[in-house]
């Protein structure tokens, strides 16, 4: 039976909820609804699990879109009820009717609301029933056959026909050789011992298999035609030309340049000369959209929203905008909602995202009214620019120097883990990191954790030189887990303000180093994990990411794992509009952008413009 049905609207007014269902949820499954599926833009999904202590619950719930109202009901999830979809549906249609926005107590509807789940699980057990199986009429199954058979079972025997019968029950099969050629050969000429056939199969012979055709192919295939043309093709083929080195006269040739710093040069200058050369970090730019921007993103939406309202007459579009429409229905929006997800997955949003994303705008607009003067094309783009912003901006405080502060009160490092697959750019960024914070006046001190790839502790120990900050190393192939630790414990000892971990990159299915890095956060406990990822990749990071959440939390020991807190987008000025990665990455673990890194120097690392970066997606 259900636990608890609830009336609510989108500001958080509960309106009704049934008195009859005495036991008391255990944990809190509404708001964990609320957080975790309606904030999120995944209303679109068909329930949400939630698991407390001692009872794991299934939550359904549906809209009233034009009057604000949520409906939702819950229940124990090992019972399967199938009545709740149509009970929730009938307590929509019922309570709409009494609804007023000035009354906030509906007494009322407990009797209504009784009755209506008797008739929903009336109508439950009625579905559970077993139904009598109907008859296949005789003339459906040869329908279904081959039109050579069907000829052929017209011009044959009544013994002919037992065992075209016979065979009809297999798919796809010839029942003779001999009739097939028959049969193939009255369809196919027309005068001798042809049969007639109406319209309905003269249209689904065009599709038919033909075996004589077959043959014929065979018949050429053991010949050596196909190997001819191969040949052909490879010789057609044009050799690729190496581009060499161009010699001027008759000059020695030129010797690599090397730009890498050497201690005996560059090794011994300090911060304020290289801040002076580097500049002020991005971080500490306010970035400024122009105005432009917003004109040609108005003008591209308008071209856009041509074709959709091309569909319909002129004159129907024309009255339907002035007018207003009554309802908005999901075929209605089904145009522009495709048109919209093809965007997004041309700005590299992994497909499923967008999917999801297209069914939470429908979900939050059919039932809706439409206003008058208004296009179906541009309600579905305000509603998703709406999503997106609400997706993208972060729920809780990203400020890093605050916290950071808060942690030097009480006399402890802040620890901040940088992890994520090869080759992303963890080293580089978190030089970066470590530029801003300098900056900024903190005290930064880095541990090389990387003890697995060969070159790592040299690169992030260059790093520091040019930085002129301490470096905590132990060499190779010790336990990253153990060297974090020691290195938490020096920076106590020397009092710097942030320790910087470096870690091993790791493909998400590696289980020994994903095993190995779930260690290090639980024996270490960071202040910020950061989730070093790609903006190139498309689909592949919501692999990479649900991959790292799941394994940090099935690999670790504790009770309450820790997760990914915050994303770090490398690479972010090679991928022109492409920016559907941030969306990918924030939608599947929830966790914020709190950087982007947009250059080579140290300097480029800047925040996330959600903003810009919805315009973008849209545009």
């Amino acid at each position: 039976m259900l636990e608890q049905l609830l009336i609510f609207t989108r500001g958080g007014l509960i309106l009704w909820t049934c008195e009859h269902f005495s036991n008391a949820l255990r944990g809190s499954p509404i708001d964990a609804l609320i957080r975790s599926c309606l904030l999120e833009e995944r209303s679109g999904a068909v329930s949400f699990n939630y698991d407390a202590p001692g009872a794991s619950y299934s939550l359904k719930w549906t809209f009233h879109n034009d009057l604000g109202l949520v409906f939702v009901a819950v229940y124990q999830r090992i019972l399967h009820l199938l009545y709740v979809d149509d009970l929730l549906a009938a307590v929509k249609r019922e309570f709409s009717r009494l609804y007023h926005p000035q009354k906030t107590a509906y007494r009322d509807f407990d009797e209504i609301f009784t009755q209506l789940q008797i008739e929903a699980e009336a109508r439950a057990e009625n579905f559970k029933k077993p139904n009598p199986v109907p008859a296949v009429a005789p003339h459906r199954k040869q329908n279904a056959t081959w039109q050579g058979q069907n000829a052929g079972s017209e011009k044959k025997s009544d013994d002919d026909g037992k065992k075209g019968r016979k065979l009809e029950n297999d798919r796809f099969v010839v029942a003779n050789s001999n009739a097939n050629h028959s049969n193939l050969k009255s369809s196919g000429g027309g005068n001798n011992g042809s049969v007639n056939i109406g319209k309905e199969n003269e249209s689904s012979n065009i599709g038919a298999f033909d075996v004589n055709r077959l043959q014929k192919l065979k018949g050429k295939g053991g010949n050596g035609n196909g190997k001819k043309k191969d040949s052909v093709v490879a010789k057609a083929e044009p050799k690729k030309v190496v581009k060499k080195n161009r010699v001027w006269d008759d000059s020695a040739p030129q010797t690599k340049l090397d730009f890498t710093d050497h201690v005996d040069g560059d090794g011994d200058r300090n911060v304020d000369f290289l801040a002076k050369e580097q500049g002020e970090s991005m971080m500490d730019k306010e970035e400024i959209l122009s105005s432009d921007s917003e004109v040609e993103e108005d003008d591209d939406t308008g071209k856009g929203s041509k074709p959709v309202a091309k569909k319909k007459g002129w004159f129907s579009s024309m009255f339907q905008s002035i007018a207003g429409k009554a309802n908005l229905e999901k075929s209605d929006l089904e145009p522009a909602l495709k048109a919209l997800k093809d965007r997004l997955m041309t700005k590299n949003v992994a497909e499923e995202i967008a999917e999801k994303l297209c069914e939470s705008v429908a979900a939050s607009l059919e039932g809706k009214k439409l206003a008058s003067f208004t296009r179906i094309s541009s309600t579905v783009h305000a509603a998703m620019e709406e999503a997106l912003v609400r997706i993208l901006t972060p729920r809780r405080s990203i400020d890093i120097l605050r916290d950071v502060h808060a942690a030097k009160e009480q006399r402890k490092p802040y620890v901040v883990v940088f992890v994520g697959v090869n080759g992303v750019g963890k080293s580089t960024n978190l030089a970066k990191v470590a530029y801003w914070l300098l900056q900024h006046n903190i005290s930064v001190m880095m541990a090389a954790c990387d003890t697995f790839r060969s070159g790592a502790v040299e690169q992030l120990r260059t790093h520091a030189r040019r930085l002129q900050i301490p470096i905590f190393e132990r060499g190779y192939e010790k336990d990253p887990a153990i060297v974090a630790k020691e290195a938490i414990q020096e920076a106590a000892r020397n009092g710097s303000d942030v320790v910087l971990v470096d870690t091993a990159g790791r493909m998400q299915d590696n289980e020994p180093l994903m095993r190995a890095l779930s260690k290090l956060i639980y024996l270490n406990n960071p202040d910020l994990v950061l989730f070093v990822g790609e903006a190139l990749v498309g689909n592949d990071a919501v692999d990479q990411l649900s991959k790292f959440n799941q394994k940090l939390a099935d690999l670790s020991t504790s009770p309450t794992p820790r997760l990914i807190d915050g994303i770090l987008l490398t690479k972010f000025d090679t991928i022109d509009d492409k920016v559907g990665a941030a969306l990918s990455m924030v939608y599947v673990s929830g966790a914020p952008v709190m950087f982007v890194g947009c250059g080579q120097s140290y300097t480029d690392l800047k925040k996330l413009n959600v903003k810009s970066i919805v315009k973008t997606l849209l545009k």
